[in-house]
């Protein structure tokens, strides 16, 4: 198997990432014990799962301004986040510690203390979590599909142990209640909180405008074989018994044996892929812990952060450790805690839009409903009061950069368009040193919001494309979340003058490029350059495609490849 050194993980290592990372946990510490069971906790598992999609699409999103949080947030804001996000995977790895503590020497390894399973684990998670996420990518590639593949395995086994008296039972004990579905949805939202470290490893997913369908495919699969659980463990162990089972899982691994009594103590094989998830969940939040700590500049993490974990994971009170307090910590504190930093980064964020700003109220305020049994919700932005650019135009200048907006009847809008003699389109110019300051101008100076989703044509400069400033255009457009990636990429001497161009029947140079383009497409003469592949090579090359180049000559709009 080949593979690139681009520091960047596919689609596929993506899903398995999050296979692994979760699987474990949730099969040992969410089943059983009066926590998810029965119809009712099925039906919650059914509600999360929905509640869970949409808040992925959400996260995908806030993955801009994870990058740094003390840019975009300053110094007080950033290090305030990062010292959450820092204490849930401190807790989170800490807990999952002395989980292993508690079950490894029972059920896995006799004459080994606690303590120095607990060590070396941390020890051996922390070995290359400072490394980049490609070398995790690949452990996930190899070994996912591996460990997805023995618990489906496992539990196609255990059917042959099901009783239809125990299944029954289930059936008739179980009944289903409203609150107990709430508790159960909860349940599951908590438990799924670790994706909320997601969009730190988003910025490293190849193709990240589809990234979402992992994200999903990762949710479903997990929700899935949870639900299967939930009826296969009680059909196996009895209804009572999988009530009172602390982990019921364990039991009924003791119980997937191959037919024929082939091999002696065969749950061995199924506990060691438990303890291998678990031991890539740990390593999963040091990572995730040393990209906190490396955006939030408080030092590095690299020896440090295991050494906090390992020590929070020994803490004892009156008999009482981590295992006992995290569940309410959980619940109370982290769940509603990275909801709030997560809806303070979207309103606050680098870029930030008062069109993203109501859909963060919506989204989150939603999940919130549900969570926190708490009600609201979003108030949208009116059409009228959009400004929708059909054209950009990015054009190096003695500021550093200017950017031309190509919008129709923008001068009767704002006041403050160049308009066309004949009333036609109208354009907007900013210059200014970047980006960031070009939109700080732009909303000082504009009554309107700024509306980027209509966006179909890109116009480079040809000096921004010669002297390789083309990157930070492209890093500018990826930071833009509603600029779709299909649109038209084009080079000019100056796209300024391009954009202000304007066709005989009042058509603008967006609109115009747009359809010609199209038809020209259509019969074969010409293949456009979009967003997305100027995407792909500059991640695979770290170049840039050679664009068409649109002029103007004899009055009329020319594309030449």
């Amino acid at each position: 198997m080949k593979f690139a050194e681009n520091n960047r993980i596919s689609h596929r290592q993506l899903y398995r990432q999050m296979v692994l990372a979760f699987l474990a946990p949730f099969l040992l510490c969410l089943p059983g014990e009066n926590r998810v069971t029965g119809i009712s906790g099925i039906v919650g598992v059914a509600a999360a799962l929905v509640l869970l999609v949409i808040y992925s699409f959400f996260l995908r999103r806030l993955t801009p301004w994870y990058t740094d949080p003390i840019k975009t947030f300053g110094a007080a804001g950033g290090r305030i986040i990062g010292v959450f996000f820092l204490s849930y995977v401190a807790l989170t790895g800490a807990y999952l510690l002395d989980l292993m503590d508690e079950l490894v020497p029972a059920v896995l390894i006799t004459g080994i203390p606690g303590i120095v399973i607990s060590f070396l684990a941390a020890a051996v998670c922390s070995f290359g979590t400072h490394k980049g996420m490609q070398r995790r990518g690949r452990m996930a590639e190899v070994s996912g599909g591996l460990l997805l593949g023995g618990v489906l395995l496992m539990m196609v086994l255990c059917l042959w142990q099901i009783t239809p008296e125990y299944f029954t039972e289930m059936t008739e004990a179980s009944v289903l209640q409203g609150k107990e579905v709430l508790k159960s949805c909860y349940g599951i939202l908590a438990a799924f909180s670790g994706i909320g470290l997601l969009p730190f490893l988003l910025k490293d997913v190849e193709k990240r405008g589809t990234a979402g369908k992992p994200v999903v495919l990762g949710i479903v699969t997990l929700g899935g074989i949870l639900m299967g659980m939930l009826v296969l463990i009680p059909s196996v162990l009895g209804w009572q018994r999988f009530r009172n089972e602390a982990y019921p899982v364990l039991p009924l691994l003791a119980g997937a044996d191959l037919p024929g009594n082939v091999l002696a103590r065969f749950d061995i094989l199924w506990m060691g892929f438990l303890l291998y998830s678990l031991l890539f969940a740990i390593g999963s939040l040091l990572y995730y812990g040393n990209q906190i700590i490396g955006k939030s500049h408080p030092g590095r993490g690299r020896f440090w952060l295991p050494a906090l974990v390992f020590l929070i994971s020994l803490l004892e009170e009156e008999g009482k450790g981590i295992l006992d307090y995290f569940g309410w910590c959980l619940a109370h504190i982290f769940v509603p805690g990275i909801l709030i930093c997560q809806f303070y980064m979207f309103i606050r964020g680098k870029g930030h839009r008062r069109k993203q700003r109501k859909r963060a109220v919506g989204v989150v305020t939603g999940i919130l409903s549900v969570s926190l049994f708490m009600s609201g919700c979003g108030v949208a932005v009116e059409p009228e009061k959009r400004m929708y650019p059909m054209a950009l135009g990015v054009d190096a200048s003695e500021e550093g950069i200017c950017l031309t907006y190509g919008m129709p009847d923008l001068s009767e809008s704002t006041g403050q368009g160049k308009e066309e003699e004949d009333g036609g389109s109208r354009v907007l110019q900013i210059s200014g040193a970047d980006f960031t300051r070009i939109e700080k101008m732009y909303d000082q100076s504009q009554e309107k919001l700024l509306d980027m989703g209509h966006l179909q044509v890109l116009v480079m400069g040809r000096t921004l494309v010669e002297d390789g400033r083309w990157r930070m255009v492209l890093d500018y457009l990826k930071q833009e979340i509603f600029v779709g990636e299909d649109l038209y990429v084009f080079e000019a001497e100056d796209a300024g003058e391009i954009l202000n161009w304007h066709g005989e029947d009042n058509s603008s140079a967006g609109e115009y490029i747009t359809g010609l383009i199209r038809n020209r497409m259509s019969g074969g003469n010409i293949t456009a350059v979009t967003l997305r592949e100027l995407f792909y090579e500059k991640y695979k090359e770290d170049k840039i495609l050679r664009l068409p180049i649109v002029k103007i000559r004899n009055g009329s709009l020319e594309v030449e490849v």
